[in-house]
């Protein structure tokens, strides 16, 4: 299959790199993390059979910089320049998002303040930690991570973090890729990602895992809102937000193959879950039709 058509879009304050593919109804994919347009290069191709695939730079990574280099973040910027992409490539009819992660965040956003626009929202373990019983602890570990960036730098700062994301118990995991000699464009992926490592713990961690979403407006919005997790995530705390908000919504929570990057672990299982749930509400059908496949689950 061909590359991608890339494309730039002034927005304020910055100008985004975007990159679509296929044809057919407009889904847009939101990163996560550090990540870029590429963190979905496992499953756009896949999907773009279906659908014209876009996925972004979010402002401030890669390839999308900001005017001012230090400028705050938002998620309602954040979700303000999805829908400035929704408008560019769809202008015309509403469209399926899927977000991951911080990406997930800016989905529910996106959502709860322009849900005209989208058809279905998926939500993959959106780190919305505000909403939950227990956040006290988790405001505690976002100070602590922050300390131990500003004193010790980066890399401490991210294994504080990545620890406080794991299940209670759970032994931290073995790196076995770095020792993989990683092709060209996997290898320029992961070098990116990691140059935007700083931006996104000083920057989008503090003020995206302070965001404290409208329960109530998503609740109002469930019949287009798919909350999601990762098979192998139950228990880490980016899974709980998203277990908690499809409780209070009253539907389920459906798993997706793999944990928190299930997208970049699993791709042609993962692309194929996304690819059900958006049929499912398509041809009328609820997450309850989709329990009896091992690649989605229901919650409990």
């Amino acid at each position: 299959m061909t590359g991608p058509t890339i494309g730039r879009l002034r927005v304020d304050g910055a100008a985004l790199h975007y990159e679509v593919r296929g044809s057919g109804p407009l889904l847009l994919l939101i990163p996560g993390g550090a990540g870029d347009a590429a963190s979905y290069d496992g499953i756009a191709d896949d999907l773009a059979t279906d659908y014209t695939v876009a996925s972004y730079d979010p402002r401030g990574m890669s390839r999308s910089p900001l005017d001012d280099p230090q400028a705050t973040q938002q998620v309602e910027q954040h979700a303000g320049d999805a829908f400035r992409l929704l408008e560019l490539l769809s202008p015309d009819a509403p469209a399926r998002v899927a977000g991951c992660s911080s990406g997930a965040i800016v989905t529910l956003h996106l959502l709860a303040t322009h849900p005209e626009r989208i058809v279905r929202a998926v939500a993959h373990e959106p780190p919305v930690v505000e909403v939950l019983p227990d956040v006290t602890e988790h405001r505690a570990l976002l100070a602590r991570v922050q300390g131990t960036f500003r004193r010790d730098g980066l890399m401490p700062a991210v294994a504080e973090f990545a620890a406080g994301l794991r299940r209670p118990g759970a032994e931290e995991p073995i790196a076995a890729e770095a020792a993989i000699e990683l092709p060209p464009q996997a290898a320029g992926r992961a070098e990116r990602t990691m140059a935007n490592m700083p931006y996104f713990l000083g920057r989008i961690v503090p003020s995206f895992m302070a965001y404290a979403p409208d329960v109530d407006r998503l609740a109002a919005l469930s019949d287009r809102l798919v909350l999601a997790g990762g098979v192998d995530s139950r228990g880490e705390l980016p899974y709980r937000p998203a277990a908690f908000l499809a409780e209070r919504s009253g539907t389920e929570l459906v798993h997706f193959p793999g944990g928190h990057t299930g997208f970049s672990t699993h791709p042609a299982e993962f692309a194929e879950s996304l690819r059900k749930v958006l049929s499912a509400w398509k041809t009328g059908g609820t997450a309850a039709d989709l329990t009896g496949t091992p690649d989605l689950l229901p919650f409990g």
